[in-house]
């Protein structure tokens, strides 16, 4: 299937790290860069003052904080949001400069000083090696890595890094973040390249105001800040006007309603979490104590049903205000207000296969909010400041008695609900309830989504389990039992969309019934809800999209969304029927996605002013995408839409821009080669994709492009040869064995083809495409037998279409 009907959402080390599926302003003419800029002028000469300064909109300073909030800021400067980003001095830097060597990829680094400068020799863009001074360091702990500049006003974080932990752990010395890929100049994870710059994929979670400011005319970034690091005004905003307020300068009177505060993080305050049972339990009430951060009893038993008394349901801006970098998201505007839901300007990463497990376990790095947004203690009106203080950013109490604050220890500290022995690792709650695992070959990192560990879901779906984690030497089934033994037949938690999940992803028999029923279910995460919406909008049918249209107007924005995203399967006619209010939706990625779908509305049947609404949200999401205006998807997605909307030109603009930056980024040549075809330039087409083959002979995406193109024009020996590559190179796209056995089929070489799909198959079981093909294919061959048994299995994944019922009849085999 051609890349022209599918946005690209890319991510930092795979597709998924930032999402790009934005929105608008007019491009008029292709995307130039200055012939002038040189590329890689090296050394470097950076400047001798580092820190650029923003202009200061507001912004005043942790140092102005200090006056009046002293035990806040003692708390912050000590914490890793402080030393978040510094420049590369004696006092920051940590790693070893003493002519210290390091071997990567048959490459040897070399880390010293120089003139006072900490400085790195090592293989840059062209794989030779070359002296660096190292600008800043980023992050403290348990890793720090460096970053180096270039003319061009970016910043690169080198692949080597410090592992800062205590050389009795292990660290103490230099180790690259990918050790077993071998990475060269030449691979896009290379410290050079596009998937390791600063100013897109670190910079404004390590800084406080960072504005990227990237020229796309200049290719060129002039990214400054306010502050460096992560300072006080990076969560509670500028703070000029609460200055103002507080020592009583002009008319501070007026700011006495909002104390001048850009963000008030007040949801929290008075909270009591209801107790219960504890009368019954014979537990004196006057024992329990008081945390003086929240007012929340300590040693109480977790929350009722329903919300902390007298308090929201859910604390918004305090977790939307956190989940601005401790998310697994991208950015795709640039004028962050402080208090709007997250959605105005980022884009959450749902729960998909390569971030996420199906029952919602972290499997990729995710930072959190993803995580935590399906855990039980986000449905009851907990929120990050109840486990972590703020501004030193440590627990609120050591081990075990971060819990307890809320939940009964006498109950759940106890041999009786936890299995062993009192102070041994499998007594600590997170290590069954929050396991970690370990990025960036030193970090582990706890999974936020406390849940109950589910062996049973092992056994069943391939997921981890916590009880496997430490127990490697035992099977599933061995902690299946385990659990069983302990608490006979243990509730499934409150996680219950895994098999749903999982049946959407592998495209199982029943898969739409079970998405339905999540989407249906209020009492599930409407992470795991929306995950589900856009596989339900994949194979789009009548009970799904009236599944999806109610959730058009759900209160929750991330559904809201992905509903929308999830229709554009639907008849023009009803896009607009059901899409259009959504153009005014008060939250900004709710109004891009509805208008994203709409784009390609024919304009006939719709009046002057929806015609206008449509291309005002076009324009916005356009205007989203160029907030990315350094990275090739958003050119990508621009031209998705230019084509869509018929705009031919400019979607061609759009395609080259993006390889003007990438030059090796294949969607866009394949988009463009389409873009070709539909215009009858094939001969245009042909030669970017033999172009792309030259820089990677084995990209299965451009082989099987040039593949059709050359069925197109009756080449067909050449034609085989490199759709037989397309779908050796890359086995887990299904469609491009398929595409390759109707080839085979339709040269006359059946019995080849049979093989082919039987392989895909075996891959890929419930890929319908393959079933139909193998009915027809062995039907064709006169094995009838085989062709009933494939139209079975048809039949099974999909009883209710009627190409499915007709491949039956064809084949003998009664339908009811």
């Amino acid at each position: 299937m051609l890349l022209s009907r599918r946005r690209f959402l890319p991510f930092a080390a795979s597709w998924w790290f930032r999402i790009l599926l934005l929105g608008g302003m007019a491009l008029c003419a292709p995307w130039a860069h200055s012939d002038a800029e040189p590329m890689e002028p090296l050394p470097v000469a950076l400047p001798d003052r580092h820190p650029p300064v923003a202009p200061s909109g507001g912004y005043v300073g942790a140092q102005s904080c200090a006056e009046c909030h002293q035990m806040e800021y003692r708390h912050w400067r000590d914490s890793q949001h402080a030393k978040a980003m510094q420049p590369a001095t004696e006092q920051t830097v940590l790693g070893d400069f003493n002519d210290a060597p390091f071997t990567y990829a048959d490459i040897t680094s070399t880390f010293f000083r120089r003139d006072g400068k900490f400085m790195v020799r090592t293989d840059g863009p062209d794989g030779n090696l070359q002296d660096y001074e190292i600008a800043y360091t980023f992050g403290v702990y348990p890793l720090q890595q460096y970053l180096i500049g270039f003319p061009d006003g970016r910043y690169q974080a080198l692949g080597i890094a410090w592992d800062s932990r205590p050389k009795e752990q292990g660290g103490q010395l230099w180790f690259h973040l990918y050790p077993d890929q071998n990475l060269t100049h030449k691979d896009p994870l290379h410290w050079t390249g596009l998937q390791q710059n600063w100013n897109y994929m670190c910079a404004e979670c390590h800084s406080t105001n960072l504005r990227k400011n990237y020229d796309p005319k200049l290719n060129h970034f002039n990214t400054i800040w306010s502050e460096i690091n992560v300072s006080c005004e990076a969560c509670h905003g500028p703070s000029a006007a609460h200055l103002a307020w507080a020592r009583k300068e002009g008319d501070w009177q007026k700011l006495n309603s909002t104390k001048g505060l850009a963000i008030a993080l007040d949801e929290r305050r008075g909270l009591r979490f209801q107790l219960r049972e504890l009368a019954m339990q014979g537990l004196n009430l006057a024992t329990a104590t008081l945390n003086p951060q929240l007012g929340v009893l300590l040693n109480s038993q977790q929350a009722t049903s329903g919300p902390p008394s007298g308090m929201p349901r859910s604390p918004g801006r305090e977790l939307d205000l956190c989940a601005r970098c401790h998310s697994r998201r991208g950015q795709f505007w640039g004028d962050y207000v402080f208090g709007k839901p997250l959605p105005d300007t980022h884009r959450l990463a749902l729960l998909t296969p390569d971030l996420y497990y199906p029952d919602g376990q972290m499997k990729d790095e995710v930072f959190n909010h993803g995580s935590f947004l399906q855990s039980k203690m986000f449905t009851k009106g907990v929120s990050c400041g109840d486990c972590h203080e703020p501004h030193s950013g440590k627990l609120r109490a050591a081990g075990n008695q971060v819990c307890a604050q809320c939940h009964l220890a006498a109950k759940y500290e106890s041999p009786r609900h936890h299995f062993h022995p009192t102070g041994s690792t499998g007594a600590d709650c997170v290590a069954c309830h929050a396991p970690a695992t370990t990025y960036m070959v030193v970090d582990p990192r706890h999974d936020h989504s406390f849940r109950i560990p589910r062996p049973d879901l092992t056994v069943k779906l391939n997921v981890p389990n916590a009880c496997n984690r430490c127990h490697q030497d035992q099977s599933a089934r061995w902690a299946v039992e385990q659990v069983q033994r302990w608490y006979g037949q243990p509730l499934p938690g409150h996680q219950r969309f895994a098999e749903a999940l999982h049946a959407g992803h592998t495209e199982a028999a029943g898969a739409r019934e079970l998405l339905r029923a999540l989407l249906k279910d209020p009492n599930q995460p409407n992470i795991a809800r929306a995950s589900g919406a856009a596989l339900l909008g994949e194979r789009l049918d009548p009970a799904g999209f009236e599944t999806l249209r109610s959730l058009l107007t759900d209160p929750d924005p991330l559904l809201r969304s992905a509903a929308a995203r999830g229709l554009e399967a639907l008849p023009p006619e009803l896009k607009a029927q059901h899409l259009l209010p959504l153009l005014d939706d008060p939250v900004r990625q709710v109004r891009i996605d509805a208008a994203r779908v709409l784009a390609a509305a024919p304009k006939e049947p719709l009046t002057e002013k929806q015609r206008e609404a449509i291309q005002r949200g076009v324009d916005e999401y356009i205007a989203a995408e160029m907030t990315n205006a350094d990275r090739p998807e958003s050119y990508l997605n621009i031209g998705l839409v230019y084509s869509d909307q018929g705009r031919l030109d400019r979607a061609e603009a759009a395609y080259r821009a993006a390889l003007d930056l990438q030059p090796t980024f294949t969607q866009a040549v394949v988009n463009l080669a389409d873009l070709y075809r539909a215009q009858g330039r094939d001969s245009e087409g042909e030669k970017i994709l033999r172009q792309a083959l030259v820089r990677d002979p084995h990209n299965a995406t451009a082989n099987h492009a040039l593949g059709l193109l050359l069925i197109r024009q009756k080449r067909l020996p050449e034609a085989m040869a490199v759709l037989g590559e397309a779908a050796k190179l890359d086995s887990d796209n299904p469609r491009y064995g398929y595409v390759y056995a109707v080839a085979l089929n339709g040269t006359g070489q059946g019995e080849a083809a049979i093989r082919t799909l039987e392989t895909v198959l075996a891959k890929h079981p419930n890929d319908r495409d393959t079933l139909m093909a193998l009915v027809a294919f062995q039907r064709n061959a006169g094995h009838l037998d085989m062709a009933r048994d494939y139209a079975r299995r048809l039949a099974i994944l999909e009883p209710d279409n009627p190409e499915a019922r007709a491949l039956l009849r064809q084949v003998g085999v009664k339908t009811p």
